[in-house]
């Protein structure tokens, strides 16, 4: 049987790539506004989108995580070996 990550390495792997993938996704569509009302950061975007920002970034982070979960249970790299050289 193919060795695989047990599910405590699997969230923790996920949570490490959605953080990654969030601040790659933040700046998309971000454009400040034109004019500024007072009281509000003059580099606030004027539509976050964060709803759909948040979305997107869960579903790149679970094919990212679903790739690294094939390799491991492939065994097409080694950790395992890797690890005892």
């Amino acid at each position: 049987m193919s060795p695989s990550m047990g599910w405590a390495t699997g969230i923790a792997i996920y949570i490490t790539i959605w953080w990654v993938v969030i601040f790659a996704v933040l700046p998309w569509g971000a454009h400040p506004p034109e004019r500024v009302e007072r009281g509000h950061a003059p580099s606030a975007p004027e539509r976050p989108r964060l709803g759909l920002k948040a979305l997107v970034t869960t579903v790149v982070s679970a094919a990212i995580w679903l790739a690294i979960d094939l390799v491991v249970r492939s065994d097409l790299i080694s950790f395992r070996d890797m690890a005892s050289r």
